[in-house]
């Protein structure tokens, strides 16, 4: 199956992630923060990013519009549960910026998993 970079700076959602995307067979590897998420993307690029848009450090946001400058073709989910504002504001400005699809937090196993599937066929 596909190599996918989980970046979330919570432990327990990236964990959550990584368990469901493994039983569906996918290799998984993981970040805390933008800044970890694009060094490791940089040394082993992966079929797909899942990152989430509030993060210290540097934001979903920021670490998409770098990762797009860098690697054009890069496919991305992005996610949010929100923070001072309602998630969709964030999940808007994502996909203008080039995220491949928008998720809500929480996050729906079936929906992440039908996500996965689609953005991995798409050109």
């Amino acid at each position: 199956m596909a190599l996918i970079l989980i970046i979330d700076d919570e432990p327990q959602i990236r964990s959550m992630l990584k368990l469901m995307l493994e039983r569906d067979g996918h290799k998984v590897a993981e970040a805390p923060d933008g800044i970890e998420g694009i060094r490791i993307y940089r040394q082993n690029p992966a079929d797909l990013i899942i990152t989430d848009l509030i993060m210290p450090n540097k934001d979903g946001i920021g670490m998409i519009i770098d990762l797009k400058k860098e690697f054009p073709d890069v496919k991305i989910i992005a996610m949010s549960g929100g923070g001072l504002n309602k998630p969709e504001g964030y999940l808007k400005g994502a996909k203008k910026l080039g995220a491949d699809c928008t998720l809500t937090k929480p996050i729906d196993r079936d929906e992440m998993l039908k996500a996965v599937k689609d953005v991995l066929k798409s050109p």
